[in-house]
């Protein structure tokens, strides 16, 4: 599976490349500039009336979509925000239809979930990347660890593989070379000090972090539980395989991707005003891409 998914990354990273903020497969012609807005006002009113349901993480997602939704409503588009929290319901609801997108995950996650699940989910549009960062629990910080000391992190493939990558980065562990971005607990070949690995729900590591001395918490959890970057003992470097590979996406079901009502919400993200808005808001715990 890590072979095939591997694959999978590997020629979505590279469309990723060719494509920006567009996303997935989605081809839109440039027109001319003296063109530009009788073309915007005429995709504005084919499409109004149109509502468009989204599901969403809490924050930052969510909370960005309100911003987006005031920018449709000038076009007379509707949109309706229905916030999970967890990472299979609302990619399901795509999938069946009960919603046309979800924005709440990296890329990789959504390539990974259509190899488990058969889904047939893509990307819309490439909107926004979270650095992964370690908190203290019952350490204060990564000098103070001592053996043996609980380090929680993600149970979800690409998610755990991610969290033992930062903590590889740290010195903390050593995995194996050709573990790639799927590495599980059982890649580490070197833990001098015998950290236990605790694997965990994504969702419950804020709240269990004053239970394990560490933990490398997903972007949007630590966000919604109210804790800051700037107070985490390491995060991913900006230029890391991770950046490239963990960049959070408008998803649609396969074959959405081109229409109207997508691409109207698709170019709403990844609007000046939607960058302006994440700049002010999260201080670096959400870096926009586009």
């Amino acid at each position: 599976m890590k072979k095939t998914l591997s694959l999978l990354l590997s020629g979505v990273l590279a469309v990723g490349l060719l494509s920006g903020c567009g996303g997935g497969t989605a081809s839109q012609p440039s027109a001319a500039p003296s063109d530009a807005g009788d073309a915007q006002t005429e995709t504005s009113a084919s499409q109004e009336g149109t509502t468009i349901r989204v599901g969403a993480s809490p924050a930052p997602h969510a909370e960005i979509l309100e911003v987006v939704k005031d920018l449709l409503a000038e076009q007379g588009i509707t949109l309706e925000i229905t916030e999970f929290d967890d990472y299979i319901l609302p990619n399901q609801a795509v999938e069946d239809g009960s919603l046309d997108a979800n924005y709440f995950q990296h890329i990789t996650y959504l390539n990974n979930f259509n190899v488990e699940y058969g889904t047939n989910l893509v990307s819309a549009a490439e909107v926004h990347y979270e650095p992964f960062g370690i908190y203290a629990g019952k350490t204060a910080s990564l000098d103070a660890l001592q053996d043996g000391a609980q380090i929680a992190v993600p149970n979800d493939t690409t998610n755990e593989g991610r969290a033992l990558l930062l903590l590889q980065d740290q010195g903390l562990i050593t995995l194996s070379e050709d573990c790639g971005l799927e590495a599980t607990k059982d890649d580490i070949v070197d833990n001098p000090h015998n950290y236990d690995i605790v694997e965990l729900e994504a969702k419950l590591l804020p709240t269990t972090l004053q239970d394990v001395d560490i933990a490398v918490i997903n972007g949007n959890y630590a966000i919604d539980a109210g804790l800051s970057v700037s107070d985490a003992l390491a995060i991913e470097a900006a230029d890391s395989a991770a950046a490239e590979a963990y960049v959070n996406v408008l998803a649609v079901k396969e074959g959405n991707e081109n229409s109207p009502a997508i691409q109207a919400l698709a170019q709403a993200l990844c609007s000046d005003e939607v960058k302006a808005f994440i700049d002010e808001t999260y201080d670096g715990a959400v870096v926009a891409v586009f």
